[in-house]
């Protein structure tokens, strides 16, 4: 009997990568900006598992703390694919910037996490805005909360949780914005009560203290919440479809390995997103957790990033809500082989 996962192994066996002309083997490389987190896994399994170099590129990776502080690197004309969150491109290419969503990485990655000293709050049978203002009665403080900065997922989907689905009082929670290496560390120091993290820090932070506490999946706290996308200049797009449509090839094939194989690709994950720090164990864990949501079709978050956007122009992190005609070409993810 052939297995659902014998058969999605043999299909990733099969060649279904383009290749680029001969000529253009030795000369094409692609800057690639990522943010370390396991939604990045699948720009970094195509590398690593050598299929970036048979189909002619070279790439080399630039990390930033979050997808805002990427625009910047965008603009000045020093990256070629932008491996993060959605919501701040529609703002970018409204400034003048030609940035195109050709492929999605992960959906419904962000969890709300409550450390040692929040978590009891939260019973089950208890609701979340009860639980924070349980919290703020007995210690005399609002919950700090960190998140990355205003204008990001991360950010826009922890305050749709607080305010819209729990509806909780704003004085019993604390937006604190900081860095996503730092939301980590302050979460396991007891320096906030509480955060919007992603894998791998999911599995790290409850692996190290389990008294961390996940409070909410990524559905809960915004539906369909749109996630790490790769997203491709505009000038590769149009002069160099071949480069982007192998791009988006393999980035479909490292979707289906990663759901396939988790044992294979862990340790490429490893190494790139480890430091050293994080061992293939831990990341295998966080390849099949609840967190974890890979698919590479953008058709599936153009709605959720709309609302999405509606929602930051609410909390005034958006002058207003941008189009998004243009932002997605789903040709290539349509044209791409399928296992």
């Amino acid at each position: 009997m052939i297995t659902r996962r014998a058969f999605a192994a043999a299909a990733l066996a099969a060649p279904a990568i383009a290749t680029l002309p001969r000529a253009a083997m030795a000369a094409r490389t692609l800057r690639v900006g990522i943010i370390p987190i396991l939604a990045a896994a699948p720009i970094i399994v195509l590398d690593r598992e050598g299929w970036a170099k048979e189909a002619g590129l070279e790439l080399k990776f630039v990390t930033f703390e979050s997808g805002p502080n990427m625009i910047q690197a965008l603009a000045s004309g020093t990256l070629d694919v932008y491996v993060a969150g959605v919501a701040p491109l529609a703002v970018a290419r409204a400034k003048g910037i030609d940035i195109r969503v050709v492929a999605t990485t992960a959906v419904e990655e962000l969890v709300m996490a409550a450390g040692p000293k929040l978590a009891p709050y939260f019973k089950p049978g208890v609701p979340a805005a009860q639980a924070l203002a349980a919290f703020r009665k007995d210690t005399g403080k609002a919950a700090k909360l960190a998140t990355q900065p205003a204008g990001s997922v991360p950010n826009t989907t922890m305050q749709h949780w607080l305010w819209e689905v729990a509806k909780a009082d704003k004085a019993d929670a604390e937006v604190v914005p900081m860095g996503i290496d730092a939301t980590q560390q302050a979460l396991l120091t007891g320096a906030v009560d509480g955060a919007v993290i992603r894998e791998p820090a999911v599995t790290i932070v409850t692996q190290r203290d389990p008294r961390q506490k996940l409070v909410a999946l990524g559905g809960e706290m915004f539906p369909n919440q749109p996630g790490t996308v790769v997203a491709l200049t505009g000038a590769l797009v149009d002069k160099e479809r071949p480069v982007a449509q192998a791009l988006v090839d393999m980035t479909v094939k490292a979707v289906d390995l990663i759901k396939a194989n988790p044992d294979r690709v862990a340790p490429h994950i490893e190494a790139v997103l480890g430091k050293g720090i994080v061992d293939t164990a831990t990341i295998k864990a966080a390849l099949t957790s609840p967190a974890s949501k890979f698919t590479a079709d953008p058709n599936r978050i153009v709605d959720a990033t709309r609302a999405m956007q509606a929602y930051q122009v609410k909390l005034g992190s958006l002058d207003k809500e941008y189009p998004l005609e243009g932002l997605f070409d789903p040709s290539f993810f349509q044209k791409a082989p399928k296992s």
